[in-house]
């Protein structure tokens, strides 16, 4: 079964496309994922799956159903995390959580179940529930977003940029609910700068360049496909390298990456004397 598919997917703002015929196909129980320099595209694709924004042209769809039309549906079955979190200030990182299951689970048996699932979480990420999140670091807003993603049982994870401000302890905790979820069936998108962490645990890679998917397939597909002969088959940063190495340190996607802050800056908590 199909859960992400996007074909001759456009995503343009003014004159400046930031998706330019994204062709995409992501498969039940698979660990996708999705790689690419600053400014490629990424957040813009997920945001788009998500019905965040509306595609230019081409279509998205996530479980068969249009992702702008259908979004309502398509947010029952997904649980998602950004790797910018925002909270907020005067509420408890334990309040937001139980908010988004309540919104997810209502109060029934499923409900129970994310509350347990929940104290588990909390405990493996160490968190501290009863702090306001004005206090919080980057990366314990970060957690909060994880424990409230996690806690529920859905059938699609969305991750963009996960471990963001999470230390190297935190990240393996991390790694380990991902193996346990894909162990369970479900499928996840996972966008992360962390080559490393896409290469322990993805099945199946994309790599998006200037809006266009440019490389698709397991790790092993794509370390043949840039094998060098008499040399050990490379890892997936060298293959990163090796074809985007030119634009890591550019400053291409900044226009992109403006974009997206200016959009969502008049959503976002607004800070109030005092916080911080």
């Amino acid at each position: 079964m199909t859960v992400i598919e996007t074909h001759d997917l456009v995503k343009a703002f003014g004159k400046l496309k930031a998706l330019d015929g994204l062709d995409l196909n992501v498969e039940a129980g698979q660990v996708f994922g999705f790689i690419g320099p600053n400014g490629a595209g990424k957040t813009t694709t997920i945001r788009t799956l998500l019905g965040v924004y509306k595609a230019t042209s081409g279509t998205a769809t996530v479980f068969g159903q249009d992702a702008w039309k259908d979004a309502v549906s398509i947010h029952e079955q997904v649980a998602y995390v950004p790797g910018d979190v925002n909270l907020w200030p005067t509420m408890s990182g334990g309040e937001v959580i139980d908010f988004f299951l309540r919104l997810r689970d209502g109060s029934g048996a499923a409900y129970a179940a994310a509350q347990a699932r929940r104290e588990e979480l909390l405990k493996n990420f160490e968190l501290d529930p009863t702090k306001k999140c004005r206090s919080y670091s980057k990366g314990n807003r970060q957690k909060v977003a994880l424990v409230a993603a996690l806690a529920s049982d859905t059938d699609l994870y969305i991750f963009d940029e996960p471990t963001s401000g999470l230390d190297p302890l935190m990240e393996k905790v991390f790694q380990n609910y991902v193996a346990e979820i894909k162990a369970a069936g479900k499928t996840i998108f996972l966008s992360s700068h962390i080559l490393s962490e896409v290469e322990r645990l993805c099945d199946t890679v994309g790599i998006i360049r200037k809006g266009k998917l440019v490389e698709h397939g397991t790790l092993e597909e794509l370390r043949q496909r840039w094998e060098v002969k008499g040399e050990a088959l490379p890892s997936l940063e060298e293959v990163f390298m090796k074809q985007y190495g030119d634009e890591i340190h550019s400053d291409e996607g900044d226009e992109e990456n403006e974009l997206h802050k200016s959009i969502f800056a008049q959503y976002m908590p607004k800070k109030k004397a005092g916080d911080r």
